[in-house]
């Protein structure tokens, strides 16, 4: 590479474009984005994005930090893969976009009220207790998360679908008592324990 391309890459490559490579899972395919916007048009929220993963990219090329970190665009991603399908350098932008969202988190930066997020972070939550989610306690969490009359008033809605998922019997009352879970609780446990020691490390080198 000669001196001149050397000096336009290091201009090219911002302080954020490293930190996203260096911090963010699958980060170093940032800078292969060729803007075809393939992955947009192939989203099937694409329309729904206020960045999409195209725009995401040359914003953290640009410099951006906080507009990125900020955003809601990563909590977007439902993880249908069409993207990673149909990219033309099969780019990781599922991944990305999942790293940016987990980054944007442990910095304290993502957005609180962003649906998404709420919903992961309770089905998380759920999911901890037990190593497996008590589909029940789920709902209802969802359901009384703005409150007492409000989840009041999505129950009643939600009613006929309860009904029937009871009928069917993928809805079982009893298990807002008993539920069910994985056998090894304690190694789920453990694992849980070392998972967030390597994010708090993380967390401290971002910082």
């Amino acid at each position: 590479m000669s001196d001149l391309n050397a000096q336009a890459v290091a201009k090219y490559r911002t302080n954020f474009l490293k930190e996203v490579e260096e911090r963010v899972e699958e980060g170093e395919w940032v800078k292969m984005c060729m803007q075809c916007g393939v992955c947009s048009g192939s989203c099937p929220l694409g329309p729904y994005w206020a960045h999409p993963p195209q725009e995401i990219f040359m914003m953290i090329r640009a410099g951006r930090r906080d507009e990125v970190l900020t955003s809601d665009s990563m909590w977007m991603c439902t993880s249908c893969y069409n993207c990673i399908v149909r990219c033309p350098r099969k780019l990781p932008i599922t991944h990305i976009m999942h790293g940016l969202a987990n980054y944007a988190h442990r910095l304290g930066l993502a957005p609180k009220n962003q649906p998404t997020r709420v919903f992961a972070t309770l089905f998380w939550n759920n999911l901890i207790r037990t190593g497996r989610v008590n589909e029940l306690k789920l709902s209802l969490a969802l359901y009384f998360k703005d409150g007492f009359k409000q989840g009041i008033q999505n129950a009643l809605n939600m009613q006929k679908t309860g009904l029937g998922l009871m009928k069917a019997k993928r809805l079982n009352p009893f298990e807002l008592f008993s539920g069910h879970g994985c056998k090894d609780k304690k190694g789920i446990a453990a694992m849980l324990k070392k998972a967030r020691e390597i994010e708090a490390s993380r967390k401290h080198f971002a910082n």
